[in-house]
C-alpha cells in the first residue's frame, strides 16, 4: 500500500508540473506575432553572422575545425536557439515577486518554487523554438549549404541536448534572480550576466576558437552547455561516444546549477524568516 501511495503521489506531482509546462507553452504562444518578428530579426542577423564567418573560413582555410558548411550550421542553429535561452533577457517574474514580498505566497503553495518555475520556463522555451529553429535551419540550408547529420539518432540526441540547454539556462537565471533576497537593485548583476553569459556560451564566436586559457575558463562554467554543446550535437560536430560525453556534461551542470539554486532559495527563505518577513 505504501508503494502504491508513493506512486500515486509521484504521479500527482508529475501531473502538476506537466500542466505548468503546458501553461508556459500556451502563455508564450499568445505572442505569436512577436515570435515570428523575432524570426525575421534572427534571419537578418543570421545572414550577417554567416557571411562574416564563412568569409573568415575562406580567408584562413578554416579554423577551429570548421569549414564553410559547419560554420554555417553553427551560426543558424545558434540563431534559432536564441528565443529559447534566458541569458539575453534576464528579467524574471520571480525577481519582482522577491522585491514585492509576494514570494512568501509561493512558499506556502503545495508545489516547489524552483521546479514550478523550471516547468513554466521550459514550456516557454520549447514554444519559442518552434517558429525559429526549424525555419532558421531551412533558410541556412537554402542559402549557405549547411552541413547537418544524416542519421536520425543524431537529431534525437540533439533534441535532448537542446532540452538540457534550455533547462540549464532556466535554472541559472533562477539562481541569479535569488540575489534579490540580499541585493535591492540587481540590474548590475543581471547586466554582467547578460554580457558575459552569451560570450562564454559561444554565441558570438564558437568556444572552440577561444585561446586555450579562455576555453578552459569557459568550460569551467555552465554557459557552453547552454548553447555550444547543443549546437555541436545537433550539427554533428560531435558524434557517438563524444556526443554522449558532452550530453553527460550537460546533465552534470543541470544538477550543479539546480543544486545552487536550491541552496540560495533556502538561504533566502531563511533570511526572510529571520527578518520576520
Amino acid at each position: 500500500m505504501r508503494v502504491l501511495g508513493a506512486v500515486a503521489d509521484f504521479w500527482g506531482y508529475a501531473t502538476v508540473y506537466r500542466r505548468l509546462l503546458v501553461a508556459g507553452f500556451r502563455r508564450q504562444w499568445h505572442y505569436k506575432l512577436a515570435m515570428f518578428a523575432g524570426l525575421f530579426t534572427n534571419s537578418v542577423f543570421g545572414f550577417v553572422r554567416a557571411s562574416v564567418m564563412v568569409a573568415a573560413v575562406g580567408a584562413t582555410g578554416g579554423f577551429g575545425g570548421y569549414d564553410a558548411g559547419s560554420i554555417g550550421a553553427y551560426v543558424w542553429i545558434s540563431q534559432g536557439m536564441l528565443g529559447a535561452l534566458q541569458f539575453l533577457s534576464t528579467e524574471h517574474e520571480l525577481g519582482e515577486r522577491i522585491r514585492s514580498g509576494d514570494i512568501v505566497v509561493d512558499f506556502l503553495r503545495p508545489v516547489d518554487v524552483q521546479l514550478s518555475n523550471l516547468a513554466t520556463d521550459i514550456g516557454r522555451g520549447v514554444c519559442a523554438l518552434i517558429p525559429r529553429l526549424v525555419p532558421s535551419l531551412v533558410i541556412g540550408s537554402l542559402t549557405f549549404g549547411l552541413v547537418l547529420p544524416g542519421t536520425p539518432g543524431a537529431y534525437l540526441l540533439g533534441a535532448l541536448s537542446l532540452l538540457l540547454g534550455i533547462a540549464i539556462s532556466c535554472l541559472a537565471l533562477f539562481a541569479l534572480t535569488t540575489a534579490g533576497f540580499w541585493v535591492v537593485e540587481t540590474r548590475g548583476i543581471r547586466t554582467l550576466y547578460q554580457t558575459c553569459g552569451p560570450f562564454l556560451a559561444g554565441l558570438f564566436v564558437p568556444v572552440h576558437v577561444f585561446p586555450d586559457w579562455l576555453k578552459t575558463f569557459a568550460n569551467a562554467t555552465p554557459f557552453p552547455s547552454m548553447l555550444q554543446v547543443p549546437v555541436d550535437v545537433l550539427s554533428g560536430r560531435v558524434t557517438g561516444w563524444s556526443a554522449m560525453q558532452v550530453v553527460g556534461t550537460q546533465i552534470f551542470w543541470l544538477l550543479a546549477v539546480g543544486a545552487l539554486g536550491r541552496v540560495l532559495l533556502a538561504a533566502g527563505r531563511q533570511k526572510m524568516e529571520v527578518q520576520g518577513g
